[in-house]
């Protein structure tokens, strides 16, 4: 374990592959949360898997799109039993969660058009298990203590994560919990007893990388994956999509 007897955790991650493991046991991480984009469950189950071993855990998870395209929320379930797509509601999602007693996590509260405001975390409050304080695209300073506003005005452990697109970001920020984080289970049981402390990097090195991210978010947000919605039913994670068999055609936005 690293800083003494703390278990480092980077909660979230897009990119996983030999590389991405190297950079994340270079920074003294013991454990990723593996949670691409467009990517059905158990692709991203076999794919933690195969990258996992002793020095370093990856735990998948599915960050989900709810709502329409220029109103997404974005939410992060860990720990689900069956997949969930994308472009459900936003209540839908939560609902479907809690069937399923997953971990829900709130990625980058109250950032630009992707993320659930302060009152939908307290509205929510009986699902979600943690509210994101800081990660690799946050801009210096208003982001990070609006996140920590929110967190703390729904009594809601803060978590730290790189939120990672790019490889080289992974380890940019972390949680550290004072006992071991492997599975899922592990990760809900530390966030609720484990005493959670949020880490970054720092100097130049690190803004220029955060600086990169988010210019990468505003690409991602903009119509150039917009297609994806205009799939009508092929993207995996479409609701419409055969693997789901209908079960989310009520709450379906698309």
């Amino acid at each position: 374990m690293t800083e003494g007897d703390r278990f480092r955790v980077d909660a979230h991650v897009k990119v996983l592959d030999e590389g991405v493991v190297e950079r994340a046991k270079e920074r003294g991480l013991d454990a990723i949360v593996y949670a691409p984009h467009f990517t059905r469950l158990p692709e991203i189950r076999e794919r933690a898997e195969r990258f996992a071993d002793d020095e370093l855990a990856v735990i998948p998870g599915r960050e989900l799109l709810t709502g329409h395209w220029n109103a997404r929320k974005h939410v992060l379930a860990v720990g689900l039993s069956e997949p969930v797509p994308d472009f459900i509601t936003l209540r839908g999602a939560m609902a479907e969660f809690e069937r399923q007693d997953a971990t829900v996590l709130v990625p980058h509260p109250g950032f630009l058009n992707t993320s659930l405001s302060g009152e939908e975390v307290g509205a929510y409050g009986d699902v979600v298990d943690g509210v994101e304080v800081y990660d690799a695209k946050f801009l210096p300073g208003h982001h990070h203590r609006r996140a920590l506003r929110i967190a703390a005005e729904s009594n809601k452990p803060a978590y730290g994560a790189s939120y990672a697109h790019l490889r080289g970001t992974v380890g940019a920020a972390w949680t550290s919990f004072d006992r071991p984080v492997r599975t899922a289970e592990d990760l809900a049981t530390a966030l609720e007893h484990g005493d959670p402390a949020v880490g970054h990097r720092r100097g130049v090195a690190h803004r220029l990388r955060c600086t990169a991210e988010f210019a990468h978010l505003l690409w991602e947000g903009t119509w150039a994956k917009a297609d994806r919605v205009l799939l009508q039913g092929t993207e995996a994670t479409h609701p419409a999509h055969v693997a789901y068999g209908g079960r989310f055609d009520d709450v379906r936005v698309y």
